[in-house]
């Protein structure tokens, strides 16, 4: 329209005037308001899974219920773990009647005796090495059966993949027969496998791992690379009850290792 015309009818006409500005606002105010129920179908929530789940739930933790799958982490140069938390054949039984133990309780092997045949209720424990090195080995066991501390004493022990697995005492050192390397201890070995005892007659819980009959040897295992190595055990002894084991290495001392106040290494899943 001519602007002198609009003029002159908006002075002529002051109702008009009027009506056209409220139309005006009415139009500006609609065309800038969204409708809330306007949903835009296009603009899909990139975390929506189809189900009914947004990205703002908390995924559920990892339980870690199945021994099986247990990774046992080392931190620090030292692995400490209960020994129940481990998959157990045949007759490992879980006891509690022995004072002294950790944990919710302690194996012990109560079938056949296996003395020279190892393999025998296996179990394994994986533990995620972090530091590379030569690790001391300890666990802390009790003879459950009879008065002698000779007898009802001994477990085997394995570090099948290990870049080393050896016994020492001063300047001696001795290997697993099957290992491809000598000298052996005397006593029970094989296959890899040392017969790992404890001594004395306090037949109680005490941390002690031995090798060699009657020239006792300490248990080393040495890592050259970080990663997830297997240990195993398998039954030898029956009534040979063992509560906890560690790994440690320099410079951590034998009684900062053992003491009561270190936590239990973290336990991740293998799922």
């Amino acid at each position: 329209m001519n602007l002198p015309i609009l003029y002159l009818r908006l002075v002529k006409f002051p109702h008009v005037a009027i009506c056209m500005f409220l139309c005006f606002a009415l139009s500006c105010s609609n065309s800038d308001m969204e409708d809330p129920n306007d949903v835009q179908d296009s603009q899909e929530d990139p975390t929506n899974d189809g189900n009914g789940s947004g990205g703002n739930e908390e995924s559920e933790p990892n339980t870690c219920t199945d021994p099986g799958s247990f990774i046992f982490g080392e931190k620090d140069g030292l692995v400490s773990v209960e020994f129940e938390n481990a998959d157990f054949p045949g007759d490992w039984e879980l006891k509690t009647e022995e004072d002294g133990f950790s944990g919710e309780g302690y194996m012990v092997w109560s079938g056949t005796q296996y003395l020279g045949q190892p393999g025998n209720g296996l179990a394994q424990f994986r533990i995620q090495i972090e530091n590379p090195g030569t690790y001391q080995f300890l666990w802390k066991s009790a003879v459950t059966i009879g008065n002698s501390g000779s007898d009802h004493n001994d477990t085997w022990l394995r570090f099948g993949d290990a870049d080393d697995f050896f016994a020492q005492n001063g300047n001696s050192i001795v290997y697993p027969k099957g290992s491809g390397k000598t000298p052996h201890p005397a006593g029970a070995t094989s296959d890899g496998w040392f017969k790992i005892y404890r001594s004395g007659n306090d037949l109680g819980f005490k941390w002690q791992a031995r090798t060699f009959d009657n020239n006792a040897h300490n248990i080393f295992v040495t890592f050259d690379a970080p990663g997830i190595y297997t240990m195993e055990i398998s039954a030898r002894s029956s009534g040979h009850a063992v509560d906890t084991f560690v790994l440690f290495k320099e410079p951590i001392e034998q009684s900062a290792a053992i003491s009561e106040s270190n936590q239990p290494s973290a336990i991740t899943c293998d799922n």
